[in-house]
């Protein structure tokens, strides 16, 4: 079970740092909890393969400082859509 664990640690780092991912989307792609894509690359990774870990943090920090703007953009769309419904609403 170790390895198997140690092994996935691995897998998702290199994921992340060669898609950019975020965790959410890492734990969607992988069919796996938000929790256990963290742990694995936040903690296990880190003593398993400490430079693949500093790329990893690299990004994740990134993703970290861009995540008001992406929750902005995600309202902004979503009360845009709804005026758009809206809209077609009164229009017929």
């Amino acid at each position: 079970m170790k390895g198997i664990v140690e092994k996935r640690a691995v897998t998702l780092g290199v994921h992340i740092v060669e898609s950019g991912d975020t965790v959410r989307s890492t734990a969607k792609k992988f069919g796996i909890s938000k929790s256990t894509v963290h742990k694995d690359v936040s903690s296990r990774l880190q003593t398993i393969n400490p430079s693949l870990y500093s790329e990893v943090k690299k990004v994740l920090e990134l993703n970290k400082s861009e995540r008001h703007i992406r929750g902005g953009l995600a309202t902004r769309n979503k009360y845009l859509k709804m005026k758009q419904i809206q809209n077609n609403r009164t229009a017929e």
